[in-house]
């Protein structure tokens, strides 16, 4: 099949617009990632008074240098816990990503303990809770770099509590299913956060700083009378000669993390997984930079999904499947970094021809083994009688049927519109896909705030008219506009990251190299033995 061949005008001035308007997006983008670090580092002073490493340097010495290393959930958290904007911090207390030790893809998460003393907060949770299942599903040694105050308690709530449990059940989960668990004791590690390092399959614990208790010395004074030091009750240098907790001890962060990238090479971890086959790939022949004036950030202007996709696939050359049938839903063949990958995309609404294609495609990619890549941008599946007539539900239904029991790994990155159904047919959140990535730009819900005003407006006129009632249109016109506010501000790709609804938000000009660093790892999971065991590793 002949190479797609752009229609971008670069020069033109609809692209310079779009292109000014996701800069300004991905500029947030950008200054919103930083502010958990800096607020970290900030504190660099009692970190050096302390001997210690700041988060971000203990994890920096763990990483291999020169690798990759994907975040995940770094915008949890925002306008989660305040309404203040300038006050809140994405990514919270944790820092959490996929990266690599030694050679082994890991799923790492650290204490931040710069900030709020490393206390759980809800997002910082979530984090957490991610990264440990994405560790289970995808095969992927997890790693816990422990300095936290526990739970915040400034905003505690009984449900966190209960199910808090679950961080502690997941390790134990991870262990029976023949995944290593590994934990870093830098800090302290009090109450509940004690089970994290004694769930662990391996404990390196720092002199002088890590500490695990399920009671320190006030509480335990307040609770039994009892009087006795932080190092008698939980120092690691009594767990790593009396309580049998530790088994290897540090003198300093450093060298505890130097320990750690020595457990884990150990571990043989790549001699369970065949190494992929080397295949060559040609770069895109369009430039990644040119998505940002590409895509415009009003979802309602319409453009080529292909001249995005172009951008991301080796060579930009892809096999069009059914062009010409249900047309606005796209389905291709192509490859990423030497990867095949079917991609699923969208160039407005579904119809029953686009979703019937879809189910087709998506069926084959099944068969074939073949990932799937789903780029969503679609305000849902076509609505009235000639659609109904159609069959749009049978066909939107077997497309949700086909998304929903693949067996083949699934990609999703939101790159425009997620309204309605049209979510759940390109596998949005609640499908369970391997990972979920979201652009700047994205916007998301179960219709747009105008069209839920309009909507509720219909059916108050109605009501009213049955009623004998005449309706107050100033009183009408301001319910309207809440109600729109309602929705529209719930919508923003800042907010449906922030609460938690992706694995993270991107550039989109880097779309190309995270799919490839996904692609690679769902590849691994699939392909890797493991040895799972009834109870997981016990500590003796």
């Amino acid at each position: 099949m002949p190479v797609f061949k752009s229609r971008v005008n670069a020069n033109s001035e609809t692209y310079q617009q779009n292109r000014a308007d996701m800069l300004e997006l991905i500029d947030k983008l950008t200054e919103l990632n930083a502010r958990a670090p800096a607020l970290s580092a900030s504190k660099k002073s009692k970190f050096d008074k302390r001997g210690q490493l700041l988060p971000r340097e203990r994890l920096a010495r763990l990483l291999d240098p020169g690798m990759p290393f994907l975040e995940i959930a770094n915008i949890a958290g925002y306008l989660l816990d305040t309404d203040k904007e300038e006050k809140s911090i994405p990514g919270s207390t944790i820092i959490a990503g996929i990266g690599f030790i030694k050679g082994v893809r890991s799923a790492i998460v650290v204490d931040d303990s710069g900030i709020k003393a490393g206390s759980l907060t809800t997002a910082g949770g979530y984090r957490l809770m991610r990264t440990q299942r994405i560790a289970l599903e995808q095969n992927l040694p997890f790693i816990h770099l422990v300095e936290s105050a526990g739970g915040d308690l400034m905003n505690y709530t009984v449900e966190g509590f209960m199910e808090g449990g679950a961080l502690f059940a997941n390790l134990a989960r991870l262990s029976k299913a023949g995944i290593p668990v590994l934990a870093i004791l830098h800090g302290s590690s009090t109450a509940g956060g004690a089970y994290m390092p004694g769930l662990s399959d391996y404990v390196v614990a720092v002199k002088g700083g890590g500490k695990a208790f399920l009671a320190g010395p006030p509480l335990l004074k307040a609770a039994t009378g009892e009087i006795a030091t932080e190092e008698e009750l939980g120092g690691a240098e009594m767990h790593a000669t009396i309580s049998g907790l530790v088994e290897y001890l540090a003198e300093n962060d450093g060298e505890g993390v130097l320990i750690m990238r020595e457990v884990v090479d150990r571990l043989g971890w790549n001699t369970r997984c065949p190494e992929p086959l080397q295949r060559t790939f040609r770069d895109p022949l369009y430039d990644a930079d040119e998505i940002a004036g590409i895509v415009p950030t009003n979802y309602r202007k319409p453009y080529d999904v292909r001249e995005v996709i172009a951008r991301i696939v080796d060579g930009s050359d892809f096999s069009d499947f059914k062009p010409g049938y249900g047309a606005s839903t796209v389905c291709l063949h192509a490859e990423i970094y030497g990867q095949r990958c079917g991609i699923l995309g969208n160039n407005g609404p579904i119809d029953p021809d686009g979703a019937t294609k879809a189910a087709q495609f998506l069926q084959l990619c099944d068969q074939s083994e073949t990932p799937v890549v789903f780029l969503q941008n679609t305000t849902g599946y076509m609505v009235g009688k000639e659609y109904e007539q159609a069959g749009m539900i049978k066909h939107g239904s077997k497309m949700i049927q086909a998304v929903t029991n693949l067996s083949v790994p699934r990609l999703t990155v939101m790159i425009g519109a997620s309204y309605g159904a049209g979510n759940y047919g390109m596998c949005g959140r609640g499908y369970d896909p391997d990972f979920v990535l979201t652009w700047p730009n994205a916007s998301a819900g179960v219709m747009g705030g105008e069209q839920a005003a309009s909507v509720m407006n219909i059916v108050a006129e109605a009501q009213a008219a049955r009623s004998g009632i005449e309706i107050d249109q100033d009183k009408a016109k301001m319910q309207a506009a809440m109600l729109a506010h309602h929705f529209d501000r719930q919508s923003s790709a800042f907010y449906t990251s922030g609460h938690c609804l992706d694995d993270g938000m991107i550039d989109p000009r880097d779309t190309r190299k995270a799919l490839g660093f996904l692609l690679a790892t769902v590849w691994e999971a699939r392909h890797r033995d493991v040895k799972p065991n009834s109870f997981g590793i016990a500590r003796m």
